[in-house]
Protein backbone atom coordinates (compact mmCIF):
# COMPACT_ATOMS: atom_id res chain seq x y z
CA UNK A 1 0.00 0.00 0.00
CA UNK A 2 1.27 3.28 -1.23
CA UNK A 3 1.58 5.68 1.48
CA UNK A 4 -0.32 9.54 1.05
CA UNK A 5 1.58 11.58 3.40
CA UNK A 6 0.06 14.91 4.04
CA UNK A 7 1.26 15.31 7.50
CA UNK A 8 4.33 17.84 6.47
CA UNK A 9 4.09 20.55 8.88
CA UNK A 10 4.78 17.86 11.46
CA UNK A 11 8.27 16.55 9.57
CA UNK A 12 9.97 16.15 6.01
CA UNK A 13 10.46 13.31 3.93
CA UNK A 14 14.83 14.16 3.51
CA UNK A 15 15.16 14.94 -0.01
CA UNK A 16 16.89 12.97 -2.24
CA UNK A 17 19.18 15.74 -3.31
CA UNK A 18 19.77 16.61 0.22
CA UNK A 19 20.50 13.01 1.20
CA UNK A 20 23.37 12.48 -1.57
CA UNK A 21 25.00 15.81 -0.34
CA UNK A 22 25.20 15.10 3.66
CA UNK A 23 26.39 11.06 3.09
CA UNK A 24 29.98 11.43 2.14
CA UNK A 25 30.44 13.20 5.82
CA UNK A 26 29.59 10.19 7.69
CA UNK A 27 32.12 8.60 6.47
CA UNK A 28 34.71 9.96 3.73
CA UNK A 29 34.58 13.44 5.13
CA UNK A 30 34.87 12.60 8.77
CA UNK A 31 37.03 15.54 10.37
CA UNK A 32 36.38 18.32 12.98
CA UNK A 33 35.81 21.79 11.06
CA UNK A 34 38.03 22.89 13.96
CA UNK A 35 40.78 21.48 13.51
CA UNK A 36 44.03 22.55 11.63
CA UNK A 37 45.14 20.43 9.18
CA UNK A 38 43.67 20.39 5.89
CA UNK A 39 41.31 17.05 6.18
CA UNK A 40 39.42 19.21 8.93
CA UNK A 41 39.66 22.14 6.79
CA UNK A 42 37.74 21.00 3.50
CA UNK A 43 34.62 20.13 6.41
CA UNK A 44 34.80 24.03 7.71
CA UNK A 45 34.67 25.24 4.04
CA UNK A 46 31.48 22.96 3.56
CA UNK A 47 29.81 24.44 6.51
CA UNK A 48 30.48 27.88 5.38
CA UNK A 49 28.99 27.07 1.68
CA UNK A 50 26.13 26.02 4.09
CA UNK A 51 25.76 28.97 5.98
CA UNK A 52 25.51 31.13 2.98
CA UNK A 53 22.99 28.89 1.26
CA UNK A 54 20.84 29.27 4.44
CA UNK A 55 21.47 32.54 4.16
CA UNK A 56 20.48 32.65 1.14
CA UNK A 57 16.76 31.68 1.59
CA UNK A 58 16.55 34.00 4.17
CA UNK A 59 17.75 37.06 2.50
CA UNK A 60 20.23 37.42 5.45
CA UNK A 61 24.05 37.48 5.55
CA UNK A 62 25.86 34.40 6.60
CA UNK A 63 27.23 35.49 9.95
CA UNK A 64 24.20 36.17 10.95
CA UNK A 65 23.11 32.50 10.98
CA UNK A 66 24.04 30.48 13.65
CA UNK A 67 23.58 26.94 13.79
CA UNK A 68 21.12 25.01 16.63
CA UNK A 69 19.83 21.08 16.95
CA UNK A 70 16.45 22.19 16.46
CA UNK A 71 13.62 25.06 16.13
CA UNK A 72 13.21 24.38 19.89
CA UNK A 73 16.07 25.23 20.75
CA UNK A 74 16.17 28.03 18.72
CA UNK A 75 12.83 29.64 19.75
CA UNK A 76 14.24 29.11 23.71
CA UNK A 77 17.79 30.57 22.53
CA UNK A 78 15.83 33.72 21.32
CA UNK A 79 14.10 34.37 23.77
CA UNK A 80 16.05 33.85 26.56
CA UNK A 81 19.21 35.59 25.10
CA UNK A 82 16.94 39.03 25.17
CA UNK A 83 15.47 38.55 28.58
CA UNK A 84 19.91 38.03 29.66
CA UNK A 85 20.65 41.40 27.77
CA UNK A 86 17.55 42.93 29.28
CA UNK A 87 17.72 42.25 33.10
CA UNK A 88 15.96 45.45 34.29
CA UNK A 89 12.72 44.58 32.20
CA UNK A 90 10.11 41.37 33.18
CA UNK A 91 7.22 41.90 30.47
CA UNK A 92 7.05 39.50 27.73
CA UNK A 93 4.53 39.51 24.80
CA UNK A 94 3.73 36.05 22.82
CA UNK A 95 0.27 34.74 21.32
CA UNK A 96 -1.96 32.44 22.74
CA UNK A 97 -1.53 30.06 18.75
CA UNK A 98 2.27 29.34 19.65
CA UNK A 99 4.20 26.46 19.05
CA UNK A 100 4.63 24.74 22.72
CA UNK A 101 8.52 25.20 22.01
CA UNK A 102 7.80 29.20 22.47
CA UNK A 103 3.99 28.52 24.71
CA UNK A 104 5.20 26.56 27.22
CA UNK A 105 8.63 28.04 28.03
CA UNK A 106 6.69 31.71 27.73
CA UNK A 107 4.72 29.85 30.89
CA UNK A 108 7.83 28.84 32.74
CA UNK A 109 8.97 31.85 32.68
CA UNK A 110 5.59 33.58 34.38
CA UNK A 111 6.45 31.08 37.10
CA UNK A 112 9.40 32.38 37.72
CA UNK A 113 8.34 35.82 38.02
CA UNK A 114 8.11 37.65 34.25
CA UNK A 115 4.87 38.58 33.28
CA UNK A 116 3.65 37.72 30.05
CA UNK A 117 0.78 38.86 27.82
CA UNK A 118 0.05 35.97 25.83
CA UNK A 119 -2.59 38.08 22.74
CA UNK A 120 -5.70 36.35 21.80
CA UNK A 121 -6.81 35.43 17.99
CA UNK A 122 -10.08 36.55 16.75
CA UNK A 123 -11.97 33.13 15.00
CA UNK A 124 -10.08 33.36 11.91
CA UNK A 125 -6.84 32.84 13.79
CA UNK A 126 -5.49 36.70 13.30
CA UNK A 127 -4.37 38.85 15.71
CA UNK A 128 -5.53 42.71 16.69
CA UNK A 129 -2.86 44.93 15.88
CA UNK A 130 -4.09 47.58 17.85
CA UNK A 131 -4.30 45.36 20.60
CA UNK A 132 -0.90 44.15 20.42
CA UNK A 133 0.48 48.31 20.15
CA UNK A 134 -1.18 48.68 22.95
CA UNK A 135 0.46 45.59 24.86
CA UNK A 136 4.07 47.02 24.00
CA UNK A 137 5.48 49.17 27.19
CA UNK A 138 8.76 50.12 28.53
CA UNK A 139 8.79 47.28 30.44
CA UNK A 140 8.80 44.66 27.46
CA UNK A 141 11.70 42.61 27.63
CA UNK A 142 11.49 40.82 23.75
CA UNK A 143 8.30 40.06 21.69
CA UNK A 144 8.11 36.62 19.75
CA UNK A 145 5.63 36.00 17.78
CA UNK A 146 5.46 33.13 14.75
CA UNK A 147 5.67 34.00 11.58
CA UNK A 148 2.88 31.65 9.98
CA UNK A 149 0.88 29.34 12.52
CA UNK A 150 1.39 24.93 12.50
CA UNK A 151 -1.85 24.00 12.92
CA UNK A 152 -3.64 26.40 10.39
CA UNK A 153 -1.52 28.24 8.35
CA UNK A 154 -2.37 31.25 9.00
CA UNK A 155 0.25 33.84 8.22
CA UNK A 156 0.85 36.74 10.89
CA UNK A 157 1.70 40.84 10.24
CA UNK A 158 4.93 39.72 12.07
CA UNK A 159 6.75 42.16 9.68
CA UNK A 160 4.69 44.80 10.83
CA UNK A 161 4.76 43.88 14.58
CA UNK A 162 8.57 43.71 14.22
CA UNK A 163 8.42 47.58 13.19
CA UNK A 164 6.22 48.26 16.05
CA UNK A 165 8.52 46.52 18.17
CA UNK A 166 11.80 48.47 17.10
CA UNK A 167 10.03 51.97 17.56
CA UNK A 168 10.16 51.57 21.04
CA UNK A 169 13.67 49.66 21.22
CA UNK A 170 12.37 46.45 21.86
CA UNK A 171 13.81 42.81 21.07
CA UNK A 172 11.58 40.97 18.37
CA UNK A 173 11.96 37.17 17.69
CA UNK A 174 9.37 35.48 15.57
CA UNK A 175 9.17 31.17 15.37
CA UNK A 176 9.54 31.09 11.42
CA UNK A 177 9.41 27.13 11.16
CA UNK A 178 6.72 26.82 9.18
CA UNK A 179 6.68 30.01 6.64
CA UNK A 180 10.91 28.80 5.57
CA UNK A 181 10.68 27.44 2.69
CA UNK A 182 7.00 28.03 1.82
CA UNK A 183 7.04 32.16 1.49
CA UNK A 184 9.45 34.47 0.62
CA UNK A 185 11.43 35.19 3.30
CA UNK A 186 14.07 39.10 3.12
CA UNK A 187 15.49 39.64 6.64
CA UNK A 188 17.37 42.53 4.96
CA UNK A 189 14.29 44.42 4.48
CA UNK A 190 12.57 44.09 7.81
CA UNK A 191 13.03 44.71 11.51
CA UNK A 192 13.07 41.28 12.62
CA UNK A 193 16.00 40.45 15.18
CA UNK A 194 16.10 36.54 15.43
CA UNK A 195 13.89 34.32 13.53
CA UNK A 196 13.93 30.08 14.20
CA UNK A 197 13.78 27.61 11.46
CA UNK A 198 13.85 24.01 11.67
CA UNK A 199 15.55 21.11 9.18
CA UNK A 200 13.21 18.72 9.33
CA UNK A 201 10.10 20.56 8.35
CA UNK A 202 11.71 21.21 4.31
CA UNK A 203 13.70 18.19 4.03
CA UNK A 204 16.49 18.31 5.97
CA UNK A 205 17.17 15.64 8.33
CA UNK A 206 15.81 16.54 12.11
CA UNK A 207 18.26 17.22 14.85
CA UNK A 208 19.67 20.42 12.85
CA UNK A 209 17.56 24.10 13.40
CA UNK A 210 19.05 27.93 12.77
CA UNK A 211 18.80 30.77 14.33
CA UNK A 212 19.08 34.01 12.66
CA UNK A 213 20.72 37.12 14.72
CA UNK A 214 21.00 40.38 12.82
CA UNK A 215 24.01 42.45 13.26
CA UNK A 216 24.42 45.06 15.94
CA UNK A 217 21.43 42.51 17.90
CA UNK A 218 22.92 42.27 21.50
CA UNK A 219 23.17 38.12 22.29
CA UNK A 220 23.76 35.48 25.05
CA UNK A 221 24.63 32.45 24.23
CA UNK A 222 22.37 29.62 25.07
CA UNK A 223 24.34 26.86 25.08
CA UNK A 224 28.21 27.63 25.94
CA UNK A 225 31.50 25.84 26.50
CA UNK A 226 33.14 25.59 22.75
CA UNK A 227 34.24 28.52 20.54
CA UNK A 228 32.15 26.89 17.61
CA UNK A 229 29.40 29.66 15.73
CA UNK A 230 32.19 32.16 16.89
CA UNK A 231 31.33 31.92 20.80
CA UNK A 232 27.82 32.08 19.92
CA UNK A 233 26.79 28.23 20.32
CA UNK A 234 28.96 25.79 21.75
CA UNK A 235 29.75 22.06 20.69
CA UNK A 236 30.81 20.41 18.16
CA UNK A 237 28.66 20.97 14.76
CA UNK A 238 26.22 18.65 13.29
CA UNK A 239 28.31 18.55 10.30
CA UNK A 240 26.15 16.44 8.25
CA UNK A 241 23.14 17.54 9.12
CA UNK A 242 24.47 21.06 8.87
CA UNK A 243 25.69 20.22 4.99
CA UNK A 244 22.21 18.60 4.17
CA UNK A 245 20.31 21.28 5.57
CA UNK A 246 21.95 23.92 3.39
CA UNK A 247 20.93 21.96 0.20
CA UNK A 248 17.63 21.74 1.58
CA UNK A 249 17.92 25.92 1.93
CA UNK A 250 19.36 25.70 -1.67
CA UNK A 251 16.21 23.22 -3.32
CA UNK A 252 13.58 25.37 -1.04
CA UNK A 253 14.46 28.62 -3.12
CA UNK A 254 13.85 26.64 -6.09
CA UNK A 255 10.79 25.39 -5.42
CA UNK A 256 8.93 28.34 -4.01
CA UNK A 257 7.14 29.37 -7.18
CA UNK A 258 5.99 25.22 -7.36
CA UNK A 259 5.02 25.78 -3.33
CA UNK A 260 3.01 28.66 -4.26
CA UNK A 261 1.34 26.73 -7.02
CA UNK A 262 1.07 23.54 -7.88
CA UNK A 263 0.82 22.92 -3.97
CA UNK A 264 -1.78 25.72 -3.24
CA UNK A 265 -3.82 24.46 -6.40
CA UNK A 266 -3.72 20.50 -4.63
CA UNK A 267 -4.38 22.21 -1.02
CA UNK A 268 -7.11 24.02 -2.27
CA UNK A 269 -8.90 21.03 -4.38
CA UNK A 270 -8.52 19.28 -1.51
CA UNK A 271 -10.31 21.40 0.67
CA UNK A 272 -13.16 22.36 -2.14
CA UNK A 273 -13.89 18.55 -2.50
CA UNK A 274 -14.01 17.94 1.23
CA UNK A 275 -16.17 20.55 2.47
CA UNK A 276 -18.70 19.63 -0.82
CA UNK A 277 -18.94 16.27 0.05
CA UNK A 278 -18.91 16.23 3.66
CA UNK A 279 -21.53 18.31 5.35
CA UNK A 280 -21.01 19.82 8.77
CA UNK A 281 -17.41 20.55 8.20
CA UNK A 282 -15.64 24.23 8.42
CA UNK A 283 -12.29 25.25 7.42
CA UNK A 284 -10.34 26.47 10.62
CA UNK A 285 -8.71 29.66 9.90
CA UNK A 286 -8.57 32.38 7.37
CA UNK A 287 -8.14 30.94 3.76
CA UNK A 288 -7.04 34.65 2.88
CA UNK A 289 -3.93 34.77 3.81
CA UNK A 290 -2.30 31.43 4.92
CA UNK A 291 0.51 29.44 3.96
CA UNK A 292 0.31 27.72 0.38
CA UNK A 293 0.22 23.86 1.50
CA UNK A 294 -1.80 23.55 4.48
CA UNK A 295 -5.51 23.34 5.63
CA UNK A 296 -7.02 22.78 9.16
CA UNK A 297 -10.75 21.13 8.20
CA UNK A 298 -13.15 20.14 11.34
CA UNK A 299 -15.81 17.83 10.91
CA UNK A 300 -18.42 18.23 13.46
CA UNK A 301 -19.75 15.61 16.28
CA UNK A 302 -16.65 13.17 15.82
CA UNK A 303 -13.14 12.64 17.01
CA UNK A 304 -10.19 13.52 14.96
CA UNK A 305 -8.41 10.28 16.40
CA UNK A 306 -10.84 7.85 14.67
CA UNK A 307 -10.55 9.83 11.44
CA UNK A 308 -6.63 9.32 11.47
CA UNK A 309 -6.85 5.66 12.57
CA UNK A 310 -9.32 5.15 9.79
CA UNK A 311 -7.28 7.05 7.33
CA UNK A 312 -4.14 5.35 8.29
CA UNK A 313 -6.01 1.85 6.85
CA UNK A 314 -5.80 3.43 3.68
CA UNK A 315 -2.53 4.71 4.31
CA UNK A 316 -3.12 8.06 4.36
CA UNK A 317 -1.17 10.44 7.00
CA UNK A 318 -2.36 13.72 8.59
CA UNK A 319 -2.70 14.87 11.99
CA UNK A 320 -4.83 16.10 14.48
CA UNK A 321 -2.67 18.90 15.61
CA UNK A 322 0.68 19.36 16.12
CA UNK A 323 2.87 16.57 16.30
CA UNK A 324 3.97 18.30 20.14
CA UNK A 325 0.97 17.87 21.62
CA UNK A 326 -0.08 14.25 20.26
CA UNK A 327 -1.73 11.89 22.44
CA UNK A 328 -3.48 14.79 24.50
CA UNK A 329 -7.35 14.14 25.22
CA UNK A 330 -7.52 17.88 25.14
CA UNK A 331 -8.60 19.83 21.46
CA UNK A 332 -5.94 21.79 20.28
CA UNK A 333 -5.12 25.35 21.99
CA UNK A 334 -4.69 26.83 19.28
CA UNK A 335 -8.66 26.23 17.76
CA UNK A 336 -9.49 26.70 21.24
CA UNK A 337 -8.06 29.88 21.11
CA UNK A 338 -10.08 30.54 17.97
CA UNK A 339 -13.41 30.21 20.36
CA UNK A 340 -13.71 26.68 18.04
CA UNK A 341 -16.40 25.10 19.61
CA UNK A 342 -15.48 21.75 21.02
CA UNK A 343 -17.64 19.86 18.97
CA UNK A 344 -15.58 20.82 16.19
CA UNK A 345 -12.57 21.79 17.52
CA UNK A 346 -12.33 17.53 18.25
CA UNK A 347 -12.77 16.51 14.80
CA UNK A 348 -10.31 18.56 13.80
CA UNK A 349 -7.60 17.27 10.97
CA UNK A 350 -4.53 18.99 9.66
CA UNK A 351 -3.52 17.97 5.83
CA UNK A 352 -0.19 19.46 5.23
CA UNK A 353 1.18 18.93 1.60
CA UNK A 354 4.83 19.32 -0.20
CA UNK A 355 5.56 19.14 -3.29
CA UNK A 356 6.18 15.86 -3.68
CA UNK A 357 2.65 15.23 -3.58
CA UNK A 358 0.77 14.25 -6.22
CA UNK A 359 -2.72 14.84 -7.47
CA UNK A 360 -3.40 10.92 -7.30
CA UNK A 361 -3.00 11.38 -3.57
CA UNK A 362 -5.60 14.09 -3.40
CA UNK A 363 -7.47 11.97 -5.36
CA UNK A 364 -7.57 9.39 -2.78
CA UNK A 365 -8.35 11.22 0.35
CA UNK A 366 -11.03 12.72 -1.47
CA UNK A 367 -12.33 9.32 -2.53
CA UNK A 368 -11.80 7.72 0.77
CA UNK A 369 -12.61 10.13 3.76
CA UNK A 370 -15.89 11.24 3.05
CA UNK A 371 -17.46 7.35 3.92
CA UNK A 372 -14.97 7.50 6.71
CA UNK A 373 -16.57 10.49 8.24
CA UNK A 374 -20.25 8.72 7.55
CA UNK A 375 -19.66 5.65 9.43
CA UNK A 376 -18.22 7.32 12.23
CA UNK A 377 -20.90 9.95 12.31
CA UNK A 378 -23.10 6.56 12.73
CA UNK A 379 -21.53 5.73 15.39
CA UNK A 380 -21.42 8.72 17.40
CA UNK A 381 -24.55 9.48 19.67
CA UNK A 382 -23.77 13.17 19.13
CA UNK A 383 -23.97 13.28 15.64
CA UNK A 384 -27.29 11.12 16.24
CA UNK A 385 -28.56 14.31 18.15
CA UNK A 386 -27.74 16.51 16.64
CA UNK A 387 -29.69 15.27 13.27
CA UNK A 388 -32.98 14.68 15.18
CA UNK A 389 -33.03 18.19 16.76
CA UNK A 390 -32.47 19.48 12.75
CA UNK A 391 -35.28 17.41 12.27
CA UNK A 392 -37.74 18.61 15.21
CA UNK A 393 -36.37 22.15 14.18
Amino acid sequence: MKEVYLDNNATTMVAGEVLDEMLPYFHDFYGNPSSMHSFGGQVARKLTEARQRVAALLGADPEEIIFTSCGTESDNTAITSALANNPTKNHIITSRVEHPAVKVLCEHLAQKGYRVTMLPVNAEGLLDMDEYEASLTPDTAVVSIMWANNETGVIFPVEEAAHLARERGIPFHTDAVQAVGKIPITMKSNSIDMLSLSGHKLHAPKGVGVLYVRKGTRFSPFLIGGHQEKGRRGGTENVPSIIALGKACELAGGNMEKENTHVRSLRDRLEAELLRAIPQSKVNGTIKKRLPNTTNISFEFIEGESILLLMDQYGICASSGSACTSGSLQPSHVLRAMGVPYTMAHGSIRFSLSVYNTAEDIDLVIRELPPIIAKLRVLSPYWATSQGACATA
